[in-house]
């Protein structure tokens, strides 16, 4: 999976919250720069704006300055410089990520290819459609703002007629800001796991500020009420539910570590040194950082033209994460009247690992495609849990066993053949096109 913007804020995370402040400022500037006061405002200042009908630019400038200041006040960090701020419509934001290509389609690259198959891998994404398209509509849909770290500056995307600024998606973006002038925005991670996991302390942060500053909103500070929502939403699914895991398990982490730091920000700042290793350290924070995913080799095994795909990276590790999405996209993870927001779920806990390698083949009629994923787990018993659990996962694709261990899927997005060993803490699945296929992609040792 290609990196999600670290500073993407999805509309699922907003709440409702706020009342209108009406009055100016009054209170008396500092003489130099301090945590709380940004450009003339405290953070506790009223405003006097008015929203109906979007913000001039001097409204504009005070809404931003009293953000920064709440901001500032929340997570303990001062602003080094003042974030420029753009309000954009969401049929802007559309035609843009085409006019620069993002959502222009091509001809799938050879990365395009090796990424399908880790998706496919999931049952999250089949063949008959392109996952960088499924990316395409949850990031189309869902973007109520972001942060370019390239330019220092936030865009603010807007669902209402007028377009006007979210206090909250401007708050969530406003702590990307401080990240990249304090700490950091995480880099690029090599795999899908360290990917989220990465982003669970970036986006995790943000919006623990953002939860934060709505309850004050709704307690001791006036705050610009809310614009309506006319879209930005997302649809719940396989994809969108991985993507998400960092805005909604990120700030439980966040709040772990202020836990142990006795309720300041020491031990959340320390983690934009080590971040953590896996979404497992970012579900369960009692793993982070001394649980450390173990390493999983694939030893190639393959023939009759079978090969790893010609990339400097040709294996990922997809994680806790979404090995959760994948049982509750496809029905394992009971409706118990429970948030998917959890991640937390018996088939998956207990992951202590995974290697996933995709394959190819060259033939005449094109290439065929396969992978070996390799899943090692703490104990013998969360083994077979998982193992249980995929095997339902393949039922619910209607895949029919036609000897032990070996699955056949005839029709549909998923039409492949499957080979599932269980040995002690290992679990290791083999899919290729046919069959006889399985035993090129993967010799039985």
């Amino acid at each position: 999976m290609r990196r999600v913007a670290a500073a993407v804020v999805l509309a699922l995370l907003l709440v409702t919250s706020g009342c209108t402040g009406l009055l100016p400022g009054f209170r008396e500037d500092p003489g130099d720069d301090q945590l709380g006061w940004e450009d003339g405002y405290w953070y506790d200042d009223p405003l006097s704006v008015t929203t109906e009908d979007g913000l001039n630019e001097t409204e504009r400038e005070a809404v931003v300055a009293r953000t920064m200041a709440r901001v500032e006040e929340i997570r303990g960090l001062e602003f080094e410089q003042t974030v420029p701020v753009e309000v954009i419509s969401r049929e802007e934001y559309r035609e843009r990520r085409q006019s620069d290509g993002t959502d222009t389609p091509g001809e799938p690259s050879m990365y395009d290819r090796w990424n399908e198959q880790v998706w496919e891998a999931l049952f999250l994404n089949g063949e008959d459609e392109s996952i960088a398209d499924r990316f395409d509509a949850v990031f189309s849909e869902s973007v109520v703002g972001f942060y370019s770290p390239g330019r220092d500056e936030i865009v603010i995307v807007s669902d209402s007629e007028t377009p006007t600024i979210d206090r909250a998606t401007l708050a969530h973006e406003l702590v990307h800001a401080l990240q990249d002038q304090h700490l950091s925005l995480g880099g690029s991670p090599d795999t899908q796991d360290t990917q989220l996991a990465v982003d669970g302390i970036v986006e995790g942060d943000a919006n623990y500020v953002e939860r934060e500053y709505g309850a004050r909103c709704r307690g001791e500070w006036e705050c610009l009420e809310r614009p309506p929502s006319g879209g930005g939403g997302g649809t719940l699914d396989g994809v969108f539910l991985t993507i998400f895991t960092p805005y909604a398990a990120g700030p439980g982490l966040v709040d772990d570590l202020r836990e142990r730091a006795g309720g300041d920000w020491s031990a959340v700042n320390d983690a934009y040194e080590a971040f953590p290793a896996s979404t497992e350290q970012v579900i369960h924070p009692e793993a982070y950082p001394d649980e450390e995913p173990v390493e999983v080799r694939v030893e190639d095994r393959t023939r009759n033209g079978w090969a790893r795909f010609d990339l400097e990276q040709d294996a990922d590790t997809v994680g806790e994460a979404s090995i959760y999405a994948m049982l509750w996209a496809n029905g394992v993870v009971p409706d118990e009247n429970r948030s998917p927001y959890r991640y937390d779920f018996e088939a998956s806990d207990g992951w202590g690992g995974d290697t996933l390698v995709p394959y190819r083949k060259a033939t005449d009629d094109g290439e065929q495609y396969g992978y070996v994923w390799r899943v090692e787990w703490d104990t013998t018993a969360d083994a077979r849990e998982f193992h249980t659990a995929y095997r339902q996962v393949l039922e619910s694709r209607d895949a029919r066993e036609v000897r032990d261990g070996v699955y056949v899927i005839d029709e549909g997005s998923y039409a492949d053949a499957f080979r599932v060993e269980l040995e002690g803490r290992t679990v290791t699945v083999v899919n290729a096109p046919t069959r006889a296929d399985l035993r090129d992609v993967r010799t039985p040792a």
